[in-house]
């Protein structure tokens, strides 16, 4: 047998080992939810795991409605989405709404903000008014961690 043919026979042999440790990888499980339909199962949060918005400061007043809102994370790191590492995940910022559902993918709209690119600032442009900020914490595929890391929901005005 020449060596490209041994090479494509192990190769071969590996892909069902390789199929079924994917599948065995938690992030990458589902569930059935009550409906039928089948829902990612979430990954696990590490103990002690927050996330917070640096910036503004909740009660702030943006002369304007431009500003920098910059995100943070303790005991977990940030890596673009649909990279699986564990104990990471990538930034969305909810802005004026509330997250619907834990169990499924954040949207991704004007006011469910992704930041896939393992990004952790971000400079907005809000209309005056009252305005909310949360930060989420969403896995590889978007949906949130167990339990959510999540920041405060904070409050700021443009007058």
């Amino acid at each position: 047998m020449t060596r490209v043919a041994m090479v494509m026979a192990a190769a071969l042999l590996l892909l069902p080992g390789a199929a079924l440790a994917q599948d065995q990888n938690p992030q990458n499980q589902t569930a059935q939810n009550q409906t039928g339909q089948d829902t990612k199962l979430r990954a696990k949060a590490p103990d002690g795991a927050r996330a917070y918005i640096m910036w503004p400061n909740n009660g702030a007043v943006i002369s304007g409605g431009k500003l920098w809102v910059r995100m943070g994370l303790q005991n977990m790191g940030v890596a673009p989405a649909g990279i699986r590492k564990d104990d990471t995940g990538h930034h969305h910022l909810l802005v004026d709404t509330d997250l619907a559902t834990y169990d499924e993918p954040i949207p991704n709209n004007k006011q469910s903000l992704h930041f896939g690119g393992g990004q952790t600032e971000v400079r907005l442009e809000l209309p005056p008014g009252k305005h909310t900020l949360q930060m989420v914490l969403g896995d590889a595929d978007h949906v949130p961690f167990d339990p959510p890391v999540m920041s405060q929901k904070i409050t700021i005005t443009v007058p």
